[in-house]
């Protein structure tokens, strides 16, 4: 049975207005976790006639988690849109639970997509991205539009999300990981943004939320325009303008699963453009080396051992290259 959409409904018409100019691209993959955000977007989806399947990924973090994966998948199916649950395990990883988590959501839903991912970041996750990024030294953005992946919601607010539930009557599940300010981007968003408003004098998140996404127009074209592929060569690297050697040292290091950290890359950055004979960078997983002229991951401790001070002269022709 078709579900009913209310006649009056501003806050689920801006959730649908948002949707429209990514409808038409063929089947769809949405990331369902059952908070207001994407039961919002699946129900917008739903209503706008889009191809889609929604999929909840149960990480199994949280008591009930099974439960929550499976109502959500309901309230999908509610709508009119096949649902499926894939359960996955989350790693350890030295960037912490949140990180690791991400990464098996998104690797679970792209295995699962046909080709795009829509996922269902507003307008208030896009001004924390910026804040999270300034705090690494890094201010970020997310795109509209990343490769395959997709975020229709970016020019609406979370308010708007959470109205059309109210809307539409249907409950949210409200993941308590979002009020625990022992992680930073609840931290941001229950005190520094509401402080930041307070001290303008109005709502902070437009602003922010607008510098994002300009920082992140300017990425998608520095990309366009420019060679952005990882290199570790010492060379190649110093040979580039600043803003386009970070980036291609920055992808580098994601390339060997190392997360970029302002402080940390400056330094790597140091091996190229002020080599003296320095010592290895020790990242999260080992250490970076300059060796013959190039970057390379090693174990911590490994690059002292072998090459003294690290003079890039005196590497052994057989020292270990980077891992691809």
């Amino acid at each position: 049975m078709d579900p009913f959409w209310p006649r009056r409904s501003p806050h689920f018409l801006a959730c649908r207005r948002a949707v429209r100019p990514f409808a038409g691209s063929g089947p769809v993959v949405i990331g369902l976790s059952g908070g207001p955000d994407s039961l919002a977007l699946v129900a917008a989806a739903a209503a706008e006639g889009i191809d889609a399947t929604a999929v909840v990924v149960d990480h199994g973090l949280q008591e009930g988690s099974a439960d929550v994966a499976k109502h959500a998948s309901e309230q999908a199916t509610r709508f009119g849109i096949p649902a499926t649950v894939v359960p996955v395990t989350v790693a350890d990883s030295p960037d912490g639970v949140e990180a690791a988590a991400r990464e098996a959501r998104y690797a679970a839903l792209f295995a699962a997509a046909p080709a795009d991912v829509w996922v269902a970041h507003t307008a208030d996750d896009q001004a924390e991205t910026l804040l999270l990024g300034a705090l690494r030294g890094n201010p970020a953005g997310m795109a509209p539009r990343d490769g395959r992946l997709v975020r229709p919601f970016l020019t609406i607010r979370r308010a708007d999300t959470v109205g059309a539930c109210t809307e539409l009557g249907i409950e949210p599940w409200h993941d308590p990981m979002n009020k625990d300010t022992a992680y930073r981007r609840p931290a941001i968003r229950t005190s520094i943004i509401p402080q930041l408003s307070e001290l303008i004098g109005g709502d902070a998140v437009p602003a922010l939320a607008a510098a994002a996404d300009r920082i992140a127009a300017d990425n998608q074209l520095i990309a366009s325009l420019v060679d952005l592929t990882p290199t570790s060569s010492c060379a190649e690297l110093l040979a580039e303008p600043g803003a386009v050697r970070r980036r291609r040292l920055a992808a580098w290091l994601v390339e060997n699963d190392v997360p970029v950290q302002r402080d940390q890359l400056a330094a790597i950055e140091s091996l190229i453009t002020d080599w003296h004979g320095q010592g290895p960078i020790n990242v999260a997983g080992g250490a970076v080396a300059r060796r013959a002229g190039v970057l390379v991951m090693e174990p911590s401790g490994v690059s002292a051992r072998l090459n003294g001070h690290g003079n890039d002269d005196a590497t052994p022709a057989g020292d270990p290259q980077p891992h691809r």
